[in-house]
């Protein structure tokens, strides 16, 4: 997410002011200012905890599909069962593989990122 910025001259134009320079609307500027700081701050805070809730909240739901074992006839149950644990080993094999490269790697497009295929290189344990 992009920062925001927020400044005595941006406001200048908003408020109809022509002398940005005047000290009641400097000190007016600078204090709506240091609210919006805050405020952008907050928000970041937010988007952060909205995207690292999104993921988990996703894969239960992939799981909660997987549930069908108990539509089919007793034969198949367990040909349904072996392929919802294939299923869940290919998903995580692809994601350790290329999800999280795409997910959370840097990018040059700003669309998808190519960093971290593997979890290789850039990463420390301790």
């Amino acid at each position: 997410m992009e920062p925001l910025t927020c400044s005595v001259s941006d406001l200048a134009p908003l408020f109809g002011v022509t002398n940005a320079n005047d000290t009641s609307f400097a000190a007016t500027a600078t204090y709506l200012c240091s609210r919006f700081s805050t405020i952008s701050n907050s928000l970041s805070d937010t988007s952060y905890a909205v995207n690292n809730t999104y993921l988990p909240f996703s894969a239960y739901l992939v799981f909660a599909m997987q549930l069908g074992a108990g539509s089919v006839r007793a034969k198949n149950t367990m040909n349904i069962m072996l392929t919802n644990v294939l299923d869940a080993a290919a998903g995580a094999l692809s994601y350790y593989l290329f999800g999280f490269a795409f997910a959370f790697g840097s990018s040059s497009n700003g669309f998808i990122g190519h960093h971290f295929f593997g979890l290789k290189s850039g990463f420390t344990w301790t």
